[in-house]
This record gives structure tokens, sequence and C-alpha cells, in this order.
């Protein structure tokens, strides 16, 4: 696990596929044609990095784990790290029990952005990005768009999209998963969907076309 304040990790000696795994490992390579397994590795990047989650409450992918990969498909091992260093959902070093993953730009920016990261800040104790909280629950990091813009500002909490947020409703959150609590994911302001936040403005009622 890395360490909150010196941001030091250790890589772990080996890793191998567990149960769970290798059956979504089958299903997953099952997809693709004789020889073309590689087409497989994002996915079991994916694979690892849940897997670290299961064992150690930490969602990252290790070099261990990206070399397991490679024998799997056949690949060279620089060519899993290629890939994994290159796309942003893959955690290179152990996170937070909680990844906060805040979108600042244009629209969530105009709708508060900056006021769910102060709160995050305060909550958390977390002064930049990429540091996880001193007490292991939480890792924040700075994302570009996640494409939730009609109910920004987003606060995305591992892989569920917590929607119009602001100072209070940050607090709120936090303070439900210190608990081990997991709100509903969507709008935190009990919008309907992407609704207008007054609710509906039209189709609000069904109708019918008499039958012939």
């Amino acid at each position: 696990m890395a360490n909150a304040h010196t941001g030091a990790f250790e890589q772990p000696s080996s890793f191998a596929f567990d149960s769970e795994s290798e059956a979504e490992i089958a299903m997953l390579i099952a997809r693709y044609p004789a020889g073309k397994q590689a087409s497989a590795v994002i996915p079991l990047l994916y694979v690892v990095q849940r897997q670290m989650k299961r064992q150690t409450d930490s969602a990252w992918v290790p070099v261990k784990g990206m070399d397991a990969i490679a024998e799997r498909l056949g690949m060279a091992p620089i060519r899993v790290y290629e890939v994994a260093t290159f796309y942003f959902m893959f955690n290179m070093k152990p996170i937070g029990k909680y990844h906060l993953q805040l979108c600042t730009t244009t629209p969530c920016w105009l709708r508060g952005s900056d006021d769910v990261v102060a709160a995050c800040r305060k909550e958390t104790g977390i002064q930049g990005w990429g540091e996880t909280s001193a007490d292991g629950m939480f890792t924040m990091t700075e994302v570009e768009c996640v494409g939730a813009c009609v109910n920004a500002p987003i606060l995305q909490v591992d892989d569920d999209f917590y929607e119009d947020m602001d100072a209070e409703k940050v607090a709120q959150l936090l303070g439900a998963l210190r608990r081990g609590e997991r709100p509903p994911k969507g709008s935190m302001s009990g919008r309907q969907n992407s609704a207008a936040e007054g609710g509906p403005t039209t189709l609000t009622t069904l109708q019918f076309a008499p039958e012939a």
C-alpha cells in the first residue's frame, strides 16, 4: 500500500488470477477470433484492477499483474505497459478505498466544481491532486469531462457518478462512505434522470391514440 505522506509504495512480488478473474477472462477472450487475443488487453487490465480492489481494497494495476496479462495473451510485456499507462482509468499505484474523480472542465466549473473540489479537500485533508488521505480512505484525481454535463457538477466515486453536487452534498456523501454506506448513484438533488431541475415540463402524461 502507498504511504500517504511520501507517495512511496511497493510492487507485489507476484500476481495470480483468482477464480473470479479466471471465469471473467475466459468469457472475455472468447469474444475475439483465434490469434487476436491481444485485443482483450484493456478488458484484462480492468480484471486485474478489480482483483486488486477485492484483495487489497485498492484498485490499481501492479507490474506483475501486467506481466500476467502479457503471458495470458501472448504479448510482449512492454505492449501491455504501453496500454496501461496511456489510458487514465488505470491506476499505476495504490489508491485509497474510494477514488474521488473530480471533473473541472467548463460545464462543471460553470456549475460550481470549484466548491466541490474545496469541499473534498476540506473533508479529506487532501491538498494536491493524486494524493491519498492520511487514513487511506480517499484518493483525489482531477479528470477531464466525464460526459454528464447536463447534471453538472459531477463527482465520480470509483465507477459511480454522483451528480448535481455542492459542498453540503459532498460532506454528506463522504460521511456516508466513511460509515461504510454507499448512497444511490445519480442526482443528489432529486432530479429525475436528466430532466429540468423543477421536473419534467413536457410529456408528463401518457397519451394513447384511440383504437380504430
